[in-house]
Order: structure tokens, then sequence, then C-alpha cells
């Protein structure tokens, strides 16, 4: 096995790379323009585009290089422990909502990948979540109740095809698998051919929404003019809506490698114990093997040891899996929200023609594909049953998830103040590759060395709403633990909510 340090690139974007799209160089108009380029904004652009609306995409970075293209990739209504929870809090028809919404989501992709002739490895699957803790069984039992309940095929079973004895497990038939990026590049391909538009590196920086057409601003200058816009960029890069106070980021961690000989554990399996641990495999290669991935190990950004975490990940994926060879480490980012279900609609209770996706809590490609098919009927006045489910403007759960609220809340209210009381370091002790947040003249400054040797230093205030950075050192990035934007040693945005880079300053 390769010693697990430094992240590489996803395998997702490693074996589908795909074409670059031109970013954009003038003012435009389009009836709906989508911002952000994961599954949620090319599938809803996608959707739109079917429907014969004018549509633009703008993304800051790469087509599907950011959340989506660190996925785990599963394809499935089988949330962790989501149903009973959602049976208590919504009630039984809420929790069937989601179920159908879910399910109806895996079905479209189906016909998508029979109807556009899509090679995405596409794989029949069933779902599993299990414990092995015997004290855990109870709550396994409920959730495969709730989730029948709910309209899935859902039983529980002791037997799974992991290498292992469990205590118990949810499982849930008919769910899939796919090569997501694969999947994507044919559907922008598709609505490039029904005349969409596809632009990156092309960061929205300013929304109007007062009048009508609403107006996006790009950080070149140049303004998109739309009928709707669509926010899709995982964490909104727009505050109105005050919704950063009900989404908390988490980072997790993915290594992946071709399976050993021991056999293929057939399923996807996820687990809430042990800081999580999700596994599932995929094609790999023309002779047959299979490509081992294991997630798992989530903190917040900017706290943790990611480095040990990839080391914890990486023995577990070895000790189970004997002979496996891992050679992909990588991170991606999840928003939760406070009330477990993800937030796609208006943008905010005033909002006629802006709309919102986020919150999807690591299952955001069920979701994305879910908040295309409801976006698309929310701007072209038809109706989903479960819209008022994913309402961002819901009021009575906000009532019922005030404990996590607060409690998210007052985590941010932890380290906006705490961390500017951390004991700060000194750029004499940096090593090549390493960062730290120092204070110079009053004020905080996030400093790294380079590999050779010279220092660099930032504002370590985040351009959002102003928290103290910290240096990731296994990703080589400074992120934000309280909304979770993140920057990359020279300052520049990788990850929203934050639009703006690091400024630089002088030591």
């Amino acid at each position: 096995m390769r010693e697990i340090g430094q992240v590489t690139e996803s395998y997702w974007l490693r074996t589908a790379p795909g074409p670059s799209y031109p970013a954009l160089t003038e003012d435009t108009e389009v009836d709906v323009a989508v911002v952000g380029a994961g599954m949620a904004g090319l599938s809803t652009a996608h959707e739109l585009a079917r429907a014969g609306l004018r549509v633009a995409v703008l993304e800051a970075g790469r087509v599907a290089a950011g959340v989506t293209g660190h996925t785990t990739a599963k394809l499935t209504a089988q949330h962790t422990l989501v149903y009973d929870r959602l049976r208590r809090t919504r009630g039984p028809e809420g929790a069937r909502l989601y179920a159908r919404s879910q399910s109806e989501a895996i079905e479209h992709a189906a016909a998508l990948v029979t109807g556009l002739g899509i090679d995405c490895e596409w794989e029949a699957r069933d779902a599993y979540t299990f414990v092995r803790d015997e004290e855990r069984v109870a709550e396994v039992r409920a959730e495969a109740e709730a989730a029948r309940e709910a309209g899935l095929d859902a039983s529980f079973t002791t037997g799974t095809g992991l290498p292992f004895p469990v205590a118990g497990a949810v499982r849930v038939a008919g769910q899939a698998q796919f090569h997501p990026l694969k999947y994507l590049r044919a559907l922008t391909a598709d609505l490039l051919g029904r005349g969409g538009r596809v632009y990156e590196n092309t960061r929205v920086v300013g929304l109007a929404e007062g009048g009508e057409p609403c107006r996006l601003t790009t950080a070149a200058g140049h303004t998109v003019t739309a009928r709707d816009v669509v926010i899709a960029t995982h964490y909104p890069v727009f505050d109105r809506a005050l919704l950063f106070s009900r989404l908390s980021p988490r980072r997790e961690l993915v290594v992946a490698g071709p399976l050993g000989d021991g056999p293929d554990p057939g399923g996807m399996y996820i687990t809430p114990e042990e800081n999580t641990r999700s596994v599932r495999t995929a094609p790999h290669g023309a002779d047959g093997r299979r490509l081992l991935v294991v997630t798992g190990e989530h903190f917040t950004p900017g706290t943790g040891d990611p480095e040990a975490g990839f080391g914890r990940l990486a023995a577990w994926a070895e000790k189970h899996f004997p002979g496996v060879a891992l050679e992909y480490a990588w991170a991606t980012q999840d928003i939760d929200s406070t009330d477990t279900v993800p937030m796609v609609g208006p943008f905010h209770p005033g909002a006629r023609h802006t709309y919102v996706a986020t919150g999807f809590g690591g299952w955001g490609l069920s979701g994305g594909i879910m908040a295309g098919l409801l976006l698309t009927a929310l701007i072209t006045g038809e109706d989903r049953p479960w819209s008022e489910l994913y309402d961002p403007r819901r009021v009575k759960s906000v009532l019922r998830e005030a404990p996590a609220l607060l409690k998210t809340q007052a985590e941010v209210a932890r380290h906006f103040v705490g961390d500017r009381l951390r004991a700060p370091g000194s750029p004499e002790d940096l090593a090549p590759g390493e960062g730290a947040v120092i204070r110079s003249g009053g004020r905080h400054l996030a400093v790294h060395r380079d590999a050779e040797g010279t220092l660099r230093a930032l504002s370590a205030r985040c351009t959002h709403l102003g928290c103290l950075v910290a240096f990731n050192g296994a990703e080589q990035a400074w992120e934000c633990p309280c909304h979770g934007s993140r920057f990359d040693v020279d300052g520049q945005v990788i990850e929203g909510p934050a639009v703006r880079p690091l400024e630089h300053r002088d030591l």
C-alpha cells in the first residue's frame, strides 16, 4: 500500500477529466441562470433546457470538480438513519414524501442513463446501514420499520456481504451506484445540444433581485440578466436568506484502491459508528477488478488532524480488506441542515425569482437530481407534492430544530471568539509545507512556508463573516471552521460561501 499522506486527485476526476468550457467574457441574457455546476446545478440546468428554457450555468472553477467530483457516488434513498427521525419530526407523511422524492430521483437518473445511452458504470446495488454494537440494534430495527413505512423496500438483517459480522443492518433493495463524472459529462453535452451554455472560471460575486429581471455580477465585472436565478453552490454564496444559521459544514476523508483477492462486498454500506465508515466498490480496469472506496473520519473544516484521519481510514481498510492497494486519498465537504432535510426552493420569504439548493447532508447525488426536478417544477409552474417538505422558508421545522440551531451557532461563536484567544504560532517554527495563524502588529496573519522555504502571509480573517481560518496540512488549504469557506495557500477561494480571496499581507 502506498503511504497515505498528501491528498491525490479524486478517482472520479482522474478517470473522467472531460473538456474545458470558456469563461464568460461579455454581458449576457438568459431565461434562467444557474450558479454552480455540481450535481444539483447541472441537473437543474438540464431539466430546464429540456423544458425549452434558455439556460446558462456559471461555475467558479471547473464543471463538477467541487463536491460532486469528490463524492463516494452512491445513488440511494437510504440515508443512514434518516427515516425514523423524519417519522418523529415530520410525521409518517413527511417520511413518505422524502422517500418518494429520493426514489423518483434515482428512477429519473436511470431513465436518463438509458435514454441518452450514458456509459457511467451504472450498477444496481442494495444499500445497508449497519451497526456492530449490540446496544444500537434497536435503532436499526426502528429505522428499518420507518423506511418500510415510508415506502422503501427495506428490511432488518444480520447478513451482509461485509467481511466481518454486524449486529444488525437496514437493507434497502433496488438502489444504484455509478461514475458521477461520466454521468455529468454526458448530461452537460446534452444540455449544450439543447442550446444551454456552460461557463467555467466565472465566479459570481453579486446578485440583484429587487426588480425583474434578476442580475448577477461576476468577479470579472460582467453581468448576467435572467428572469430566474438558481443558487446551487453547495453552501449558498449569498447570505440574505440567513441560511448560514441553519447550515453546518463538515469534511470527510476518502481512500480508494484496487481490491485484493478477497470477495467484493457486493453492496453499498455505511455505519454511524467509528466516526462514520462508508464502503462501496466500483469497476476498475478491463480485467474485472474492483476498486474499493472507503469514506469516514468527518470533522469540522479547520479542526481535527486530517493526516491522522487518513491514516486511521487506511488502517481500517487494510484490516478489513486485506490486500487492498490504496492509491487515492481525497476529501469532500458536506453541508448539514439543522433539521436533517435539504433546503430546496425559494431563496428567502420575499423571493419571487431566486431559488436555492443546499443542505444535502452527504447525500447530494440523489438530492441534487431531486433538486433539479423540484426547482424546474417551481420555475415552470408545475407541482411536486414534496415542495413543502424541502421549502427553505419552512417555519414549523425551525421551531423543532431550535436545539440543533442553537448548538450550531454556539459552535460558530466559540470559533469566532475562542480562535482569537489561541496562542499564536511563530513563522520561525514553520517547516516547508506548514502553515499557522500568528499575530503581527495587532493583526492575525495566516502564514505558510512553501516547499522552497519562502514565507507567504495573508489576512487570517475569512472574507465571508470574519472568522479566523486554520491550516489543513494534508490538503494545503486554509479553512474557516465557522461556515466552511476554503482558500488555497495563495488566498484564492477554493470553496464558498466566501467569494473574495484572503488579502495578502506583509510580515
